[in-house]
């Protein structure tokens, strides 16, 4: 296992856990569920995005394979039959509407076992899911070849005109029936949104009418694939020619070792509406030149150019070096479309080199780090908050509208507070205006405590600005808040005068800060004053309405200080 894991690592894929299907059940549905499941060892294996070749056993097994130098990366090659023999597949031009792209394949005389069956679905499972985008973009339909005959037809008829039977079920419906019958599929229901509200739906027939498939959402059971299948007629039809013929080269090449001529696929020809014919799968291998010392300086090593060539070569990018070593030629296969650039070269030459055998060396720019001043600012404040007695809190930057508007006695419309589009819960629908719920609601869970209560928060408050470019603006504010057995606006007013002390800020009108009484919904009628400092005014302190306390379930009085400590940074 520690070998497996570390040979994993090397070829940039990550172990992540070593499991069973019992202990997988277990963790999730608990021991009693998990009796009777099996115990045979799983390796979960995290592959990224881009490598489609290694999401199944054979692509993975033959690229740890070439990466450990056993083998030499086998050459795909298509078979175009004879002028007549092949496989056809006609576009029609009712599918331009929904689906307009199809290309196909055929795997002749292949050996399907249990596993190598299982592996095959469930590779078009993972294409469907990741470079197919849940089947938005391509659908894969594979067929026994041996129960229809060609020419096959891609077209796209109204719903009730098409009738089948689908995959394992036992009767044919139309299409508005498999509709219905799928809605309730935890595994189909996510694909019926792609064409259910269309006028027609994309099918595929044979000659003799028999439905292949009705893409993207179910095969026909005529044409199912059993462990004796020999011949499979591979199809893909999708809105992106791309990445479909992406998706029939990757099945083809991670297949194809199973046929009797292993590594050898027989092309099929697919007939455009406008009576152009082309030959797929294309199955295309280009060749790329890139400078060993490009290389070299991007990842930061110094090997030689025929060092380099067999990294790649053991990245299955067969290269060898050209001129007189100063460049290297590499092959890109089929199965590498995620080769698109001389950086993604560059990147598998590094993990084949090895991250950890990089040295590491002092960057040639010498910067040195500063912290932002308004962060700067804050942290100061919080530790003489903290000398000063008070806890601080940290709560959640969005809360619920109420929370801002009703409870504190204003408007949600007056607040300018931004929205979230859709929210998950109540508890999060808005961005917060104010520090002051979060306190409150604080307090109340922390009623238990004996008093007095005095807590702080310094953090961000977000309001709607249509000058910046984002329609936001955050402001960071100061909040401080004494609950007790009676209210203590001194107290809050001695800290609010602290607070002052420290940042240096004289309590006069010219250069310093005066409190001028004033009024807020959210306090008490006389016992609320404006604060202002630098010519403006910086926020409120004062005691807080005791309908506003009732209304975040408390029992005491409060006071409470809150004002914007960005004018002092």
């Amino acid at each position: 296992d520690e070998e497996f894991d570390e040979l994993c690592f090397e070829f940039g894929l990550e172990l992540d856990e070593i499991t069973s299907e019992k202990d997988i059940i277990s963790k999730e549905k608990g021991e009693e569920k998990a009796k009777g499941a099996s115990e045979v060892v799983l390796y979960k294996i995290d592959v990224p995005a881009n490598r489609y070749d290694l999401l199944c056993l054979e692509g993975l097994v033959r690229g740890l394979q070439v990466f450990k130098e056993r083998i030499n990366l086998p050459r795909f090659e298509r078979i175009i039959p004879a002028e007549g023999e092949g496989q056809r597949l006609i576009i029609t031009d009712q599918t331009a509407q929904i689906r307009p792209h199809a290309v196909a394949a055929v795997l002749r005389n292949i050996t399907f076992t249990k596993d190598r069956y299982d592996s095959f679905i469930d590779l078009q499972e993972k294409l469907h899911q990741n470079i197919c985008r849940k089947r938005a973009l391509v659908a894969i339909g594979t067929h026994d070849l041996d129960t229809i005959s060609g020419p096959f037809t891609f077209t796209a008829k109204a719903p009730s005109e098409i009738k089948f039977k689908p995959l394992n079920q036992s009767q044919e419906y139309t299409a508005p029936q498999i509709m219905d019958l799928y809605r309730t599929d935890s595994h189909l229901r996510h694909y019926l949104h792609l064409i259910e509200n269309k006028p027609r739906y994309p099918v595929i027939y044979d000659s003799n009418g028999v439905v292949l498939s009705m893409p993207p959402i179910i095969n026909g059971d005529h044409t199912k694939i059993s462990l004796n299948t020999r011949n499979v007629f591979i199809e893909c039809t999708g809105t992106d020619i791309t990445k479909a013929k992406i998706v029939l080269d990757i099945i083809v090449t991670m297949f194809s070792e199973y046929c009797e001529k292993p590594f050898t696929v027989e092309a099929a020809e697919v007939v455009y509406p406008n009576g152009k014919t082309h030959i797929y799968p294309e199955l295309a291998y280009r060749t790329e030149k890139v400078k060993p010392e490009y290389i070299n300086k991007k990842i930061g090593i110094s090997e030689t150019p025929s060092s380099l060539a067999k990294l790649l070569t053991r990245m299955c990018l067969k290269s060898h070096v050209t001129g007189n070593g100063n460049q290297i030629e590499i092959e890109i296969p089929p199965t590498r479309a995620d080769i698109i650039h001389a950086c993604d070269i560059v990147e598998d030459a590094a993990i084949a080199y090895g991250y950890n055998n990089i040295q590491m060396v002092i960057p040639k720019t010498y910067t040195i780090a500063n912290q932002l001043p308004l962060n700067k600012l804050a942290e100061l404040l919080r530790l003489d908050l903290a000398a000063a007695g008070f806890t601080e809190a940290l709560t959640f930057a969005l809360c619920s509208q109420e929370d801002i508007a009703d409870k504190l006695g204003m408007d949600i419309s007056a607040t300018n507070a931004v929205r979230i589009a859709n929210p998950k819960t109540a508890e999060f629908q808005v961005a917060r205006t104010t520090l002051l719920p979060g306190l409150l609601k604080t307090i109340a869970a922390n009623r238990k405590m004996p008093l007095p209560l005095k807590l702080f928060e310094i953090s961000d408050i977000v309001v709607k600005d249509p000058n910046t470019d984002v329609g936001a603006r955050n402001y960071r504010h100061l909040c401080a808040i004494y609950y007790n057995k009676s209210p203590g606006f001194e107290i809050i007013h001695g800290l609010l005068d602290r607070v002052m002390q420290v940042l240096e800020v004289p309590p006069n009108e010219e250069n310093g800060y005066t409190i001028k009484a004033a009024e807020g919904t959210a306090f008490f009628p006389g016992r609320c004053a404006e604060v202002f400092a630098k010519g403006q005014s910086i926020g409120k302190l004062g005691v807080v309405h005791p309908d506003v306390i009732t209304k975040f379930e408390l029992t005491m009085p409060c006071s409470v200080l809150e004002i914007n400590i960005e004018p002092f940074v």
